[in-house]
């Protein structure tokens, strides 16, 4: 049996953190549990992380130590040895946070002692420490207390407005700063935004009215900050990854969607991007991010069929027909601007009132949002073409600088415009020639560009008409 003065020194804590990485040195040296645990409030820094290192390691996939530390109210003392520290180091935080996370592992009884020990204020003290390395067990912790059924009532604590909530802003912000991106987050983020319906209330408490909060990239009269972007960006890549791993309720969809609706009030569209998502630009990156997870939302689908699809309430708002006019108010693509001033010259009329893409890939995603919301569905075809939205749709079908794949999506939309609509294919194949300008691009796939001669704005049409 080990005792406690038996494992005072730095070179013995090494030697037993290195021997319990293995099943068998976890199993023989269980008896140092107790001891380490002992030690740990009195531990000056160094000892104390070699001691939360031993720990850790004991705890790794140990069901007896898991179930020896929980009987010494073993998180209860690593918690509060490590806060009584005058700061809080990344490294010990870290460390700490993992052999907690690996405690939970073992069994409810476990995760109700670390949660106990945790909740609520030593999760905000770890939560503040900016550190990559520091985040990813955080989360590691969090998702798997609030993990099963048993876990269900201990989430609904971490969503309280009162006592978790700060826990998840503070999370989101030390994540956002430090650039963190591992799947201990997704998981997590996923499980609040999406599966609990806490999305639009995490995301407003993300607002800030601190000057000091200001300086992670929020614009002036915006409202949004780098955190928001953040989060929207995080759950985009899960929802683009995993969407068979998720359940999108229509609230969700809805909260995302004014969210879009509300960064295209106020984004500048008289500047041309420079660069894709993410461009540092808050409220640039709130507008792109609300897009991606709008394209993916409206191509989810429901496991059962009497489940409404979150698209049906998005088209019932109107999506369609604001993401046409979104559309129609941007200058043509940088295929047809060519080719208009070539047949134009010095006569081409200037397009003041245009927009710009304020980020390189919104038209591509603007389609794609909209060819997902026609996949299948006769009344987003007809309501399309009832708004005049066919020409727009066609006149996507070419190459845009910045705009990589707009072909493709040009392409995706008007074939689902098309697919089983009398209607559509009509007025397609009855559109009328006035002045033409061909490009390669344009005649690869069977269209020609048409000037209208009183507005000089482009339009595409049928090369067989």
């Amino acid at each position: 049996m080990w005792r406690a003065e038996e494992i005072e020194d730095e070179a013995t804590l090494t030697a037993l953190m290195e021997a319990a990485k293995t099943r068998e040195g976890r199993a023989a040296l269980s008896d140092a549990l107790a001891g380490t645990l002992c030690l740990l409030p009195a531990s000056p820094v160094p000892l104390l992380l070699l001691r939360l290192r031993l720990i850790r390691n004991l705890l790794a996939g140990d069901s007896n130590n898991q179930r020896t530390f929980v009987l010494l109210s073993g998180p209860a003392a690593v918690v509060s040895s490590v806060l009584a520290l005058p700061s809080l180091t990344p490294d010990v935080a870290r460390a700490a946070l993992q052999a907690l996370g690996n405690a939970a592992l073992g069994g409810d009884q476990n995760r109700e002692a670390v949660w106990d020990a945790l909740f609520p204020g030593a999760l905000r003290e770890f939560a503040r420490v900016w550190d990559a390395g520091v985040v990813d067990p955080f989360c590691m912790v969090l998702d798997t207390c609030c993990s099963g059924k048993a876990g269900r009532g201990r989430l609904q604590e971490l969503c309280h407005e009162d006592m978790g909530l700060p826990i998840l802003v503070e999370l989101v912000t030390t994540a956002s700063r430090v650039g963190h991106k591992e799947e201990w987050l997704e998981w997590l983020l996923i499980k609040i935004c999406v599966e609990e319906e806490m999305f639009e209330i995490l995301f407003t408490a993300l607002c800030s009215t601190d000057s000091a909060e200001q300086s992670d990239g929020g614009e002036s009269g915006s409202g949004f900050t780098a955190r928001h972007s953040f989060l929207l960006g995080t759950l985009s890549k899960y929802l683009t990854e995993r969407p068979e791993e998720v359940i999108i309720s229509n609230s969700f969809a809805l909260h995302v969607s004014n969210v879009q609706k509300h960064a295209a009030e106020i984004v500048d569209f008289t500047c041309r991007a420079s660069s894709a998502l993410p461009t540092g630009c808050p409220g640039i990156d709130v507008l792109g991010y609300s897009l991606l997870l709008l394209k993916d939302i409206c191509a989810w689908e429901p496991a059962s069929s009497e489940t409404e699809a979150p698209v049906d309430s998005l088209l019932q708002a109107g999506l369609v027909k604001r993401l046409l006019k979104y559309l129609g108010d941007l200058e043509p693509p940088s295929t047809i601007r060519k080719a208009m001033a070539k047949e134009q010259g010095d006569q081409q009329p200037a397009l003041t009132s245009a927009k710009v893409c304020p980020y390189n890939g919104y038209r591509r995603d603007l389609v794609a949002v909209i060819a997902n919301c026609l996949h299948g569905r006769k009344q987003v075809q007809d309501e399309v073409r009832q708004l005049n939205g066919i020409m727009l749709l066609l006149q996507q079908c070419v190459i845009d600088e910045g705009n990589a794949y707009l072909r493709e999506w040009g392409l995706f939309a008007v074939k689902n415009l098309l697919e089983g609509n009398v209607e559509n294919q009509k007025e397609v194949s009855e559109l009328k020639m006035q002045e033409t300008i061909l490009t390669p691009e344009i005649a690869d796939i069977g269209l020609r560009v048409e000037i209208d001669k009183k507005t000089g704005h482009p339009k595409l049409v049928n090369s067989s008409s």
